[in-house]
């Protein structure tokens, strides 16, 4: 039976062909300071050039890594997923391969592990990207903690650690990847940040274009609702349904009050159908909330479980 490692490292890796032989290098020599036993997982997400081919390559002299290949560019979230599912250590990092992050910080991430952390999140203080990619993160990571009260600074960095346990308990899907520590911390694990250093990209390209700050702003929206109201639809739905249908109600009161005292509506019809539009609106979104909340009853096992941090039996 092969020994389980102690540690499992997941690389995503898109065209990175000049980088990954020199990032398993590094990480070996780290890991050979630490002493613990660990496996290195490629996931090659759809690239076009060699890193396949020098993954396998490596893999014939080193039993410690394992490859994933997709058949095309999933993205990310999907990657780092393929790489959880496939994953065995108890303590499981996550790097870019493009050798910005820098593999000396392993011994940081894995002693807050060992301190009791469920997750532990790099923080690029400084970073050598460009403007067009370090403006954009900046404000998506405030906007992020100002909505989500959880107090990250760098919700981008792919340079992380987690215990086993917390990977049972998310499931990654579009871009969600990057707001990871806080679908963590809204479940009651125990999350911490460290400063990491950060390295120039010196091969290469970055893979993310301008329509990722679109994407990202969806998805603050989308965490917003899965963080704050997954247990509790009804109460979003119901709020706005309840604002929308009491607007419409007022303005059906005031072109009432018009009708009965002076005769006429006095070419106000424009507000009488938005009126109308609004109850009708409020009933369908108070209605969707009831919905929702019978959903969320019928699979509420589903939801509560993996909620306990120990179970004993007598």
């Amino acid at each position: 039976m092969t020994k389980v490692p102690q540690v499992s490292f997941i690389i995503p890796a898109k065209d990175e062909e000049k980088t990954i032989s020199s990032l398993y290098s590094q990480v070996v020599v780290e890991m050979k300071k630490l002493r613990k036993s660990f496996e290195i997982i490629f996931v090659d997400d759809g690239s076009t050039d060699s890193t396949f081919e020098i993954a396998k390559k490596l893999s014939r002299n080193n039993k410690n890594i394992k490859i994933i290949k997709h058949r095309g560019n999933f993205g990310k979230s999907i990657a780092l997923q393929s790489g959880f599912d496939a994953s065995r250590g108890e303590i499981v990092i996550t790097m870019d391969a493009d050798l910005q992050d820098d593999p000396r910080e392993i011994p940081k991430f894995v002693k807050k592990i060992e301190e009791g952390y469920d997750l532990v999140s790099g923080w690029k203080k400084k970073r050598y990207d460009p403007l067009s990619k370090t403006i954009p993160s900046k404000i998506g990571n405030l906007l992020t903690r100002k909505l989500t009260g959880v107090t990250i600074h760098d919700l981008n960095c792919g340079f992380k650690a987690y215990r086993k346990r917390v990977l049972t308990n998310i499931h990654l899907y579009g871009e969600l990847y990057k707001f990871i520590p806080v679908l963590v911390a809204h479940q009651n694990f125990k999350v911490t940040e460290i400063v990491v250093s950060h390295k120039p990209r010196k091969f290469g390209k970055s893979k993310f274009g301008i329509e990722r700050n679109i994407k990202g702003v969806l998805d603050l929206i989308t965490i917003v609702f899965l963080t704050g109201y997954i247990r509790r639809p009804g109460h979003f739905f119901g709020f706005w349904g309840i604002a929308s249908f009491f607007i419409g109600f007022l303005i059906g009161i005031y072109i009432t009050y018009l009708r009965v005292t002076t005769g006429s509506i006095q070419f106000r019809q424009p507000l009488l159908f938005l009126g109308m539009l609004l109850m009708i609106i409020g009933v369908q979104l108070i209605s969707t909330g009831l919905v929702a909340e019978m959903i969320v009853n019928l699979n509420q096992k589903d939801l509560s479980k993996n909620k306990y941090i120990e179970e004993t039996s007598p």
